[in-house]
């Protein structure tokens, strides 16, 4: 059971933080290697394609990028203020990937609840 919670965290690990992932862990292991497997396999918003659409300039400006994540608050935000006039959407490029992990996590956390 062990190395196939070591499989299905390899899998996914670039979907999470990497401070996360011991809790992850023992989540996983206390699920066992069926609910485990359903855990992981839901939809997570990959953080590369948060990057790429933070590094487009027009959708970074307008905010695409915390649409995608879930941040629909911030995404309105965004793009009501161009980005912060450019300063917010510079940022995000930098704190993008993270805020995708997190909110992976967040996702994770909740529905685990409903296996």
């Amino acid at each position: 059971m062990d190395n196939q919670i070591n499989v299905l965290l390899m899998n996914c690990a670039k979907y999470f933080p990497e401070e996360s992932m011991p809790a992850i862990r023992q989540t996983l292991e206390q699920l066992g290697p069926q609910k485990a497997s359903q855990a992981l396999a839901m939809e997570y918003k990959d953080p590369t394609v948060a990057l790429c659409l933070s590094l487009i300039c027009f959708l970074g400006v307008s905010g695409i990028d915390r649409f995608y994540i879930g941040d629909i608050g911030l995404g309105v935000g965004k793009l009501i203020t161009g980005g912060g006039c450019g300063i917010w959407a510079l940022i995000d490029l930098f704190l993008i990937m993270g805020a995708t992990k997190e909110k992976n996590y967040q996702k994770f956390m909740q529905n685990i609840n409903f296996l």
